[in-house]
């Protein structure tokens, strides 16, 4: 499992790269290869937590992104998804190219610290919840239950909600304003996400009804 991790970490990785610096035209993009570099150290160190606290989600999490047992829903939007994220890191790509971003290094240095505060939170969200999986799906046969501790208690989508930090630093560490402004859309998509999670979930798996009666927040508590 920790091999299959180390590759697909590596592919995700490099094929990120190959994207940003072919989209830029130059490998001279200092802040990219931070970014990179973050990404080939965190992957790694937080599969390995997960490895030792919840071999099971980590199992689940290295599945397929499209599986026979996911809806038809969520089977088009992670297409969708995986195009809107290609899509923006070729438009940050492409802004390094055009040099039509002049970010502050201090903003820069903000988005480092923020991709890394999304990692944490995920990782929170991956010690409170071991159904954590990357597809929507019912999973009667790991005895699936309502999860209701930890950031579950506040909102009901804490995973995207750290997700959201993520796609806000990226950008700021790249230096592209073009991908910040990109950001929102796919919030948009993390909400369409979310209806598509909470009819499964209402719909098989006794107690969320309940459980949405009492946490009324999808993603940032007192907002929505």
């Amino acid at each position: 499992m920790i091999a299959k991790l180390l590759l697909q970490n590596t592919i995700t990785t490099a094929g990120m790269g190959a994207l940003l610096f072919a989209c830029a035209g130059t490998i001279h993009w200092p802040s990219a290869w931070v970014f990179l570099a973050t990404c080939a150290l965190l992957g790694p160190l937080c599969g390995w937590w997960l490895y030792r606290v919840d071999p099971a989600l980590l199992a689940e999490r290295l599945r397929p992104v499209l599986q026979k047992d996911q809806p038809a829903a969520d089977k088009a939007f992670m297409i969708v998804f995986v195009i809107a994220m290609l899509a923006w890191l070729a438009a940050m790509g492409l802004d390094r190219r055009t040099q039509f971003s002049d970010m502050p290094v201090a903003f820069q240095a903000l988005g480092l610290v923020l991709f890394v505060l999304s990692t944490l939170f995920i990782l929170w969200v991956f010690r409170e919840n071991s159904f954590a999986a990357p597809v929507v799906k019912l999973q009667a046969e790991r005895a699936q239950r309502v999860v209701s501790t930890g950031p579950y208690a506040h909102v009901r989508h804490p995973m995207y909600s750290g997700m959201i930090l993520f796609f806000a630093g990226v950008p700021l560490l790249l230096g592209s304003w073009w991908g910040l402004v990109m950001a929102p859309v796919i919030v948009v998509l993390f909400a369409i996400r979310i209806g598509i999670e909470e009819r499964t979930l209402r719909e098989g798996l006794p107690g969320y009804s309940n459980y949405m009666t009492r946490v009324r927040y999808r993603l940032l508590p007192g907002v929505w």
